[in-house]
């Protein structure tokens, strides 16, 4: 029996046209399994043309793998795919240039065009950003990560050495750059500081009702207030910040102006530090969610790539997440970052500091408004100095709620 593959593909200019770059994952069909991370810098560009030139990627890896497989190849881009499936004309001489060459890989009845929304096209979209950031960055303009049952096997123009255990578990190649040095022994270039504070509790977090990302984006309760003043008098005795981020949902950004005693003016919102989308459990008590779907809710808790009904995975999450950290360390080389955001996001900054997979936000608490400490070095090394601390929080703590 012939394999089947999945291809996951994007593109993306920053400018359109602009300097733009594609990404494209391969996966076995059958298992899920990563086989590939594909992306590349192809100069001035627009998005359009981007999103083919990772759609040419993926389907020719896919070939050299097996040339007799059967492909779905997903899009976040509505015009690609019915374009690729024969059911709108391509007008532009560049994109029909770039769709005979897409269509001449396979025989036409061994791919199958899919749209998907831009959330399930993470994975994706994140390998787009990281080599447009790269590039920026001085850095090299192509990234090929294989795998072979989830351990990296090769890794050409973005050499890593040896794989390690870790890729086994998930963890990026981009993570395992840098050679160990010991933090706080050694000479090393002054680190971008971020302090992780999660928000104070709403009445959804008293509750135990999820509340993500597109529900109803509830405020700060009474003791959240409280939580948010304590956590700002214990900051005033540690450190002094350059900048403050923030999640986008309303208790995050009251809880920075707490923090900050009122001054954010200066505020910077990133989308993508926002909790998880939970779909149609938001507002939902975790009762609730049990006794209406109750096999959903099973296969959440067993797997960080399944998310809730109109939801996000942990996988895609994480996906966005490394992207914020990456544009942290870009614009604020250096300095010290108060970021508000939530359980999620922080959870996920966190495994991204120390190298944990995905699968370990079901090893961590977090209480309303504790306060975790990282430290990212130019050379890729980071550290963890302080994670979920709490005892500011004596006389007005909860349950680390959702």
């Amino acid at each position: 029996m012939n394999r089947a593959f999945i291809v996951e593909a994007d593109g993306g200019s920053r400018g359109n046209p602009g300097p733009a770059a594609y990404g494209a994952v391969v996966k076995d069909a059958a298992t899920g399994a990563v086989l590939a991370e594909l992306a590349g810098h192809i100069g001035l560009a627009t998005n359009n043309v981007a999103e083919y030139r990772g759609a040419l990627a993926g389907l020719a890896h896919a070939h050299d793998l097996d040339p007799d497989a059967r492909v779905e190849i997903r899009l976040d881009s509505k015009l690609i795919v019915e374009q690729m499936s024969g059911r709108w004309k391509i007008k532009h001489p560049d994109m029909r240039e770039l769709a005979l060459q897409v269509r001449a890989i396979f025989s036409p009845d061994q791919v199958s065009y899919v749209w998907v929304p831009r959330s399930a096209n993470a994975h994706a979209d994140a390998l787009v950003n990281e080599v447009l950031d790269q590039v920026q960055l001085g850095g090299a303009a192509q990234i090929t990560r294989t795998f072979d049952s989830g351990l990296l096997v090769r890794d050409a123009d973005d050499v890593i050495g040896d794989a390690e255990e870790a890729f086994a578990r998930g963890v990026s190649a981009r993570q395992q750059q840098a050679p160990n040095r010991m933090v706080g022994w050694e000479e090393m270039d002054t680190p971008t500081t971020a302090v992780l504070v999660r928000h104070g509790a709403t009445q959804f977090s008293l509750e135990k009702r999820f509340s993500g990302k597109g529900g109803a984006d509830p405020g700060l309760a009474p003791i959240g207030e409280a939580q948010a003043h304590a956590a700002a008098q214990e900051l005033a005795l540690r450190i002094n910040f350059d900048v403050v981020v923030s999640s986008p949902l309303l208790r995050t950004r009251q809880t920075a102006a707490i923090l900050t005693g009122g001054l954010v003016e200066n505020l910077v919102v990133m989308e993508d530090l926002a909790e998880c989308a939970f779909g149609e459990w938001d507002g939902r008590t975790f009762d609730e969610v049990q006794t209406t779907w109750p096999d959903e809710l099973r296969q959440w808790l067993d797997s960080v790539d399944y998310a809730p009904p109109g939801g996000e995975s942990f996988t895609q999450v994480h996906a966005r997440v490394a992207k914020a950290r990456r544009e942290l360390i870009h614009s604020y080389p250096g300095k010290n970052i108060l970021v508000v955001s939530h359980v999620s996001p922080i959870k996920l900054l966190v495994a991204l500091t120390i190298d944990a997979p995905v699968e370990s936000v079901y090893r961590m608490e977090l209480r309303p408004c504790s306060i975790s400490t990282t430290t990212w070095y130019p050379d890729g090394n980071n550290s963890l100095y302080g994670f979920a601390e709490s005892g500011h929080l004596r006389g007005v703590d909860t349950f680390p709620g959702v």
